[in-house]
């Protein structure tokens, strides 16, 4: 098995969005996918080897899911975006919003307090599907943070190599753009798929 590179070239162009920072935000998820595959490729031939327990092997295990998450997780990210931003929230959507923030405006507010945190990270909108939750959490280093068996519903990548090139220091910014170019029918459809 072999992972793909997924093209999100469609989002250049995208309002509050340099090509240059998606280009250099691309080239990053691609090299994501290139290490999840060939670690992936590393682990598998160790199945039938002996020393498979030993320190490079343990460290290669530990690496995948790293590089896994930072694949997966681009691919949300540039996935729930789209050029100029759609607004309509599926019933579903807004009714588990207003089910777990009181109103949309508590969630937005609260998701973008999240994403001001100082740290490299991502804010993910996730959906429990056993407590039929939604949480906005805050995810480090692409694999601690992630709240087993949620499912990703909106991903904002807070690493600095998602906003520095346009924004400097000014993440505040970054968010407000990052709103403005949500695809919510990506995030209603994943939502739907979930329930």
């Amino acid at each position: 098995m072999k992972y793909e590179i997924k093209s999100f070239d469609h989002l250049l162009g995208t309002p509050g969005f340099s090509d240059q920072l998606l280009k250099n935000h691309f080239a990053l998820y691609q090299g994501y996918v290139k290490n999840t595959n060939k670690l992936y490729e590393s682990l598998r031939a160790s199945i039938q080897d002996e020393k498979a327990v030993d320190p490079e092997f343990a460290e290669t295990k530990r690496r995948f899911g790293w590089e896994f998450n930072g694949m997966r997780l681009h691919e949300h990210y540039f996935g729930n975006m789209i050029k100029n931003g759609s607004h309509e929230k599926s019933h579903l959507l807004s009714e588990k919003l207003l089910e777990n923030f009181g109103s949309i405006e508590n969630w937005e507010k609260s998701f973008k307090n999240v994403g001001k945190i100082r740290g490299i990270g991502w804010v993910l909108l996730s959906y429990d599907p056993i407590g039929d939750n939604l949480f906005n959490v805050w995810v480090n280093e692409h694999d601690g943070g992630n709240l087993s068996g949620s499912v990703p519903l909106l991903v904002m990548d807070v690493f600095e190599h998602a906003f520095m090139l346009d924004y400097g220091l000014k993440k505040e910014d970054y968010v407000s753009a990052f709103f403005k170019a949500i695809n919510w029918k990506a995030v209603s459809e994943r939502l739907e798929a979930a329930c």
